[in-house]
């Protein structure tokens, strides 16, 4: 029998593996005060904040979550972003270190200034 998916937020925090639901927790509540206008939506299983496009997603994994800004967004925080780990879309955030609290609300900031300037139908930018 398949296991239920998560259809919140909260649900997926739930079911992330216990090592991480703090920093998930502090994840979410950080990503949901910048967009608290935000559609909250599981989609490819995982949370995502839509406005009505993509802003932002986060996702766990057994050691780490990631955040998952806009496009352009990480280019654009390089020089802060220096001291963590970072792939092509993403910020990993190790369970074991501290959430960048202030450097990951400054990324949600700039991802949703970003995306309320737009005017396209586009989902992804």
């Amino acid at each position: 029998m398949a296991k239920n998916r998560p259809t919140t937020i909260a649900d997926y925090i739930d079911a992330a593996p216990a090592a991480g639901q703090t920093h998930l927790r502090q994840v979410y509540a950080i990503l949901q005060s910048e967009a608290p206008e935000a559609e909250e939506a599981i989609k490819w299983g995982a949370p995502f904040f839509i406005e009505p496009r993509f802003v932002y997603s986060f996702a766990a994994f057994k050691a780490h979550c990631v955040f998952a800004p806009i496009e352009g967004t990480l280019e654009a925080f390089a020089k802060e972003l220096e001291q963590h780990e970072t792939t092509k879309n993403y910020l990993k955030m190790p369970y074991h270190e501290l959430v960048p609290e202030k450097l990951l609300r400054k990324m949600a900031q700039h991802c949703v200034k970003t995306v309320s300037k737009r005017r396209d139908d586009a989902f992804w930018a």
